[in-house]
Formats: structure tokens, sequence, C-alpha cells
């Protein structure tokens, strides 16, 4: 059964897409822990890092930085970035589908992690604007 991330990435879910090559996709989250929390997920469907070979941790880690890049280039104030990946219910693993958030962080920005969903502040101008802004900076 597809999960909602397969779902994103064969396109039938649309999403604000930041970054996508062979490997990955990178979009928003739609709960917006802080403006332009990004998702950066495997198109190869593994449920977990547990379940990454080598080759495959190598072709989608290695965006983390591309990504993360962006995200900081497309705004000045955003002064670090938290990067997590839950594996597993007990880690707080939600969609079973490998994924990374990446986390801007800004001066006073609130933040006590696990990330609050702030979804209701966006609307999708909004998102898109942000996935466009960080998609002008991939390089």
């Amino acid at each position: 059964m597809a999960d909602i991330f397969d779902k994103i990435i064969a396109g039938e879910i649309p999403a604000y897409k930041v970054y996508e090559d062979d490997d990955v996709l990178a979009f928003l989250d739609l709960s917006q822990a802080t403006p332009k929390h990004t998702l950066l997920v495997p198109k190869q469907h593994v449920a977990n890092i547990f379940e990454f070979d080598a080759d495959l941790a190598a072709r989608v880690l290695s965006k983390l930085p591309l990504v993360a890049r962006a995200i900081q280039a497309s705004d000045s104030a955003i002064l670090g970035m938290n990067i997590i990946s839950n594996n597993g219910e007990i880690a707080g693993q939600s969609v079973f589908h490998s994924h990374f958030h990446l986390i801007p962080r800004y001066q006073d920005d609130g933040i006590v992690l696990p990330a609050p969903d702030h979804s209701s502040q966006y609307d999708a101008a909004k998102y898109t604007a942000m996935a466009a802004e960080i998609a002008a900076q991939i390089k």
C-alpha cells in the first residue's frame, strides 16, 4: 500500500516542490514548524534509515547539504537549521517512508522540539512563494 510520500512522488498528491532528481524529492512540510520547513524523501521506498544500503544512503544523504544551503540562502534571517529524521514509531515516526526534516531556525523562533504545527498560518500562495524562493537557490 502506497503511503502519502509515495503518492506525492508519483504526482498523485500535489506538493510544493523545492528540489527533485532521480533519487530524491524535497518539498515544503505543510506543518511549517518554522517558515521554509522542508522534507527530503528518497524516491525509493524505504521505511526508515535502517533500510538504507550504502549506495542509497550516498545518493540520498548527499543531497541534504545542497537543499540545506538553498534554504539558508533563501532568507538571511535563517541563523541555523535542525535536520531531524524520526526512525520507528517509538522515535516519533508517523509516516513510514524515510524522510528528513530540514527546519530553519530564526532568532527567537520559539521552537521547542518536537516542532509544532503552524499549517493554519499558511495558504497555497505562501507555500508556493516559499518553495520558489528555495528552489531558486539550488545550484
